[in-house]
């Protein structure tokens, strides 16, 4: 047991990015997502930011200079739809803080408390080209699951959590109305219950302290957390596969003047114009396409017929189902490459692991494009990112390179490569 907690502590060790440097990377083609690709070019990353990117940029004297080799250079990878840090072995209840079961907190309820930015689940992800991460909650006992957060991967320190909170979780559909007991009318209701009570709590938040106001549904901790989104400050993130569904949550999103964001989304590219129409982002997990009752009809094309109707498509791993998403996110890459494969523009599949949800999640000012003044989240690839056979050569947050190798997977196979023979009966025959 000793030995084992070790192990994990010298991961986590190992895997802390060095201090950040100025560092030019050279010969290679950069994908910057704003515009062409630019052959044979040069990015200067300084202070942690890109200072410089071109085909004709020098080189500044002195400088670390990682030369690309021809390869490709893309910012780095964002999973929209993750439970990164929040469960660690999903079979040990200790391990897992992705929801909270309390039937009078839950819109409260926030993953920032319980992230765990030292997770020995981070190294592997950020080894695959992932940078930051949406990690959301799960809806156990109630509709609404809570805040999630934006988070980058460098480091373990406190300025992991990049954006907090960056939406409110929802649950509807079969999932929802099993909460509600039974019906997604019923589920309906309920959310409907709860916006007009933050909605009416926002305006007489004095009165209802002083007890002149009627009593609430709802816990004054997730009416104070529901304000924003009533407000339209923050987005209310619906998860939701079937196109009926879909249709009733932009419903709720035109009554109450929501900043919608949809996840999920199986059956979207089935109301795809009525999505586009207003504007409202998806999140689809593109190797969804085995239907069942709420998802008849699941396709591999359903991030390209969204997208060809004008829906902002964004990729996120647990989009479907996000307890799995916590030892999957590294398969992000993955999934982007399914959805080029069944239609999706390779640029917009690109777009949908980096700048688009950039865009969506409020954190464009800094992430998502290689561009003077943004962060240097930079992925230096073998070849086509997209590509399962491409290899990762070099990961840079936020001016800071990865160890790729420090994971907790390879520690334990280089303490294991060489082991000396096993003691007597448990040699092979």
């Amino acid at each position: 047991m000793i030995r084992t907690a070790g192990l994990a502590l010298a991961a986590i060790l190992a895997t802390a990015p060095a201090a950040a440097q100025t560092v030019a990377i050279t010969n290679a083609r950069v994908h910057t997502v704003h515009g062409a690709a630019l052959e044979r070019a040069t990015i200067v990353v300084r202070d942690g930011r890109i200072e410089a990117v071109g085909s004709a940029v020098a080189v500044p004297a002195g400088v670390r200079v990682v030369d690309a080799a021809g390869g490709v250079v893309t910012p780095g990878f964002i999973d929209s739809a993750t439970q990164l840090g929040v469960i660690e072995i999903d079979a040990y209840p200790g391990t897992a803080d992705q929801f909270a079961s309390h039937d009078r907190i839950t819109a409260a309820f926030n993953v920032a408390d319980g992230y765990n930015p030292l997770s020995t689940l981070i190294p592997v992800t950020r080894a695959e080209g992932v940078t930051r991460a949406v990690v959301r909650p799960s809806a156990v006992g109630s509709l609404i699951a809570g805040q999630g957060i934006v988070v980058h991967l460098g480091d373990g320190g406190a300025g992991a959590i990049v954006r907090n909170p960056a939406g409110m979780w929802v649950v509807l559909g079969e999932s929802g109305a099993a909460l509600a007991g039974g019906s997604r009318g019923a589920a309906m209701l309920l959310l409907r219950e709860a916006l007009q009570d933050a909605r009416d709590y926002a305006v007489n938040r004095a009165a209802f302290e002083s007890n002149q106001r009627r009593e609430y549904a709802l816990s004054r901790l997730d009416l104070e957390a529901l304000v924003p989104v009533v407000e339209a400050r923050l987005p209310l993130v619906v998860a939701v596969d079937r196109a009926s569904d879909i249709l009733a949550a932009l419903r709720l999103r035109e009554e109450f003047g929501l900043r919608l964001i949809l996840t999920g989304a199986a059956e979207g590219w089935m109301v795809a114009d009525d999505i586009a129409r207003v504007d409202v982002p998806v999140v689809v997990y593109p190797l969804q396409n085995v239907p069942d009752f709420e998802s008849l009809g699941a396709t591999f094309e359903n991030a390209a017929r969204l997208h060809a109707a004008g829906v902002r498509v964004v990729i996120g791993t647990g989009a479907l189902d996000p307890s799995m998403s916590a030892h999957n996110s590294r398969n992000l890459r993955h999934a982007a490459g399914v959805a080029a494969a069944h239609g999706l523009p390779w640029d917009a599949a690109l777009a949908a692991v980096t700048a688009t949800p950039a865009e969506v999640w409020g954190v464009a000012d800094s992430y998502g494009r290689i561009a003077p003044g943004q962060d240097a989240d930079l992925v230096v690839w073998s070849g086509d990112p997209l590509e399962l056979t491409t290899l990762v050569r070099h990961v840079f947050i936020r001016g800071r390179e990865v160890d790729l190798g420090a994971t907790r997977q390879r520690l334990l196979f280089e303490r294991y490569r060489d082991r000396e023979a096993l003691p007597q009966g448990y040699d092979r025959p």
